[in-house]
């Protein structure tokens, strides 16, 4: 097990950041951390890396215990936070170079993680000159010097463009060939196109746990439809397959429908066999940003 959390809470004061959160991650898994600003992702992230100390539970990474084995733990961990700290007056190769005596790793991981994070064409460049994606890269490249069997990463392409944001995303899918990957973002087509598996928070507690595929597999979709008039929620349930219904204001209503089949004839015949016009008819499959929105809704 490469990540196991069990009963994680956290108290700043009377606010309570994390409430009996637990989870288990296996070893070579890529998992998307998704949650709300304030839902308690970095406070998580910075209890497995060993910043700060839970108020109850347990957690442990690679099997060594939190904050008992502090070092073990950390030697096991490669951590990106999400405010990237650079000495930005540094040379790239200075700076690795200073992280290498930290972790007292063998200097010729420099260049090998220069080579494998793409940073060479830059590697001779104070940081300050570097543009945000290549600053990126320097983070990962310090996070990998000692070799860890995790990463854990925090919002690893906020502020990127989607030229740097899909150069950032290859080298983290590269690196999943070799290690555990725990990472929060807010983009959900990131979690999407590199994640295995996605758990998402709000106000401190786990909401969903799900694998991707099981996601993508799912026959759910969802139909927005407004009419020309109100009509009872009841009689809207005699359309085949629906599995629920919401008023989301006016004459507008969501509807969820349990198959792949297209819905949007049935409920077109519907409105006009009960005498009603159909304004508006749009369809979208469940995914993860309709499943994000409905379990994080205030």
């Amino acid at each position: 097990m490469s990540i196991l959390v069990q009963d994680i809470s956290k108290f700043y004061g009377d606010q309570k950041a994390l409430d009996k959160v637990s989870f288990a991650i296996e070893k070579g898994e890529i998992v998307g951390f998704l949650g709300p600003n304030g839902a308690g992702k970095s406070t998580l992230m910075k209890i497995l890396t060993g910043y700060i100390s839970p108020s109850e539970g347990l957690a442990s990474v690679n099997s060594y215990l939190l904050p008992d084995e502090l070092n073990k733990v950390q030697k096991s961990i490669g951590y990106l936070p999400e405010h990237n700290p650079l000495y930005t007056d540094m040379y790239v190769r200075e700076y690795l170079d200073f992280n290498a005596s930290v972790f007292k790793t063998d200097k010729n991981r420099i260049e090998e993680v220069i080579q494998q994070t793409g940073l060479t064409p830059e590697a001779n460049k104070k940081i300050s000159q570097l543009s945000k994606g290549y600053r990126q890269r320097v983070g990962l490249a310090a996070a990998l010097l000692h070799d860890p069997d995790v990463l854990i990463l925090d919002e690893p392409t906020t502020g990127l463009d989607p030229n740097q944001l899909t150069e950032i995303r290859n080298l983290i899918l590269s690196l999943a060939r070799r290690k555990t990957i725990f990472l929060s973002t807010h983009i959900m087509q990131e979690v999407e196109a590199i994640c295995d598996r996605v758990i998402i928070i709000n106000n401190g507690k786990i909401v969903a746990d799900k694998k991707m595929k099981e996601l993508r597999d799912e026959k759910e979709q969802v139909i927005h439809v407004e009419f020309d008039y109100r009509i009872e929620e009841v009689a809207l349930k005699k359309i085949p397959h629906l599995t629920a219904v919401k008023n989301i204001g006016g004459f507008h209503y969501q509807l969820h429908f349990a198959t792949t089949k297209d819905m949007r004839p049935a409920v077109f015949d519907f409105a006009h066999d009960n005498g009603l016009k159909t304004l508006q008819l749009n369809r979208k499959t469940k995914n993860l940003e309709t499943l994000f929105a409905e379990l994080t809704a205030s």
